[in-house]
Order: C-alpha cells, then structure tokens, then sequence
C-alpha cells in the first residue's frame, strides 16, 4: 500500500506504471485492477470553476489515507492499493487524485477502490477553496456513504 500528496501536476498513469515497475514482486498476484481517476472539472454546483486551492494538514493527511487503505483492506481481498492525492494550487482538468487497488479478483479491486474514494471524500483532512465566476468560497465535505 502507497500513499502519496503531490503540490504539482502529476499523470495518474505514470504513477500507476511506475508503481508496479518499482513493486516487481506483484507480477502475477492480481488478475484485477480496478482505477479512480478524479479531475478538476470546469463546473460545480451551476458555477464556473477556474482554479481550487487544496489544503492540507502534512503529516496528518497522510496517515489519515494510509488508516483509510488499511480499513478497505481489512474489508476486501487487496493484493496492494495506491493513492496519490494533489494539494496547493489545482487549474482545470488538473488530477486531483487516483486511486488503484490490484486484486485476485474483480469484485474485490472494485469494491475496495470505490470504498477508498468515497471514505477518502468524507474523512481526509483536505479543505478545497474553489474559485469560480462568483469569487472563491469553501466546499462543504460530503457527507459519508
């Protein structure tokens, strides 16, 4: 399991490729891998967005991510999960985050990368300050699933 905050644009499928060339020892363990991609779309709740600001809490955020892979893990068949989550200065269609979870099976790489993603909405200590056609404001954590 990997955890990673990065403060400049990164490409989700870099980081995917070379986290399976630098965990060779995975070959041959997983028939599934299952993939979140999330980007800074251009709107949000009828307003424009131009940029978001996310902030973070260094240290914390990271341990926060890392309790969340573990729970999903403890729950799921997971052979090995990643996420790689963007803090500071966000433009428009930059990735926010992504998430991969290799597995046996399916039904396990789906199940424990859709629980990362949504916990991670809810419980990692991110605040995003988005700003739009009608000056910048805070975003409201979604409630858990």
């Amino acid at each position: 399991m990997a955890v990673f905050l990065r403060a400049a644009p990164f490409d989700p499928w870099a980081e995917i490729g070379c986290h399976v060339t630098d965990h060779p020892e995975l070959a041959g363990k997983y028939g599934a891998t299952a993939v979140f991609v999330g980007t800074l779309r251009d709107l949000n709740q009828g307003r424009t967005v131009s940029a978001m600001m996310l902030e973070h809490y260094p240290g914390m955020t990271e341990r926060e991510l890392q309790r969340i892979e573990t729970e999903a893990r403890a729950r799921w068949n997971v052979i090995d999960a990643l996420t790689v989550h963007r803090v500071g200065e966000i433009a428009r269609n930059d990735t926010i985050v992504v998430v991969a979870v290799w597995a046996a099976h399916r039904n396990d790489a789906f199940g424990a990368c859709r629980e990362i993603m949504e916990v991670l909405k809810t419980r990692a200590p991110f605040w995003k300050r988005e700003s739009t056609d009608s000056g910048t404001h805070w975003v409201v954590a979604e409630k858990e699933p």
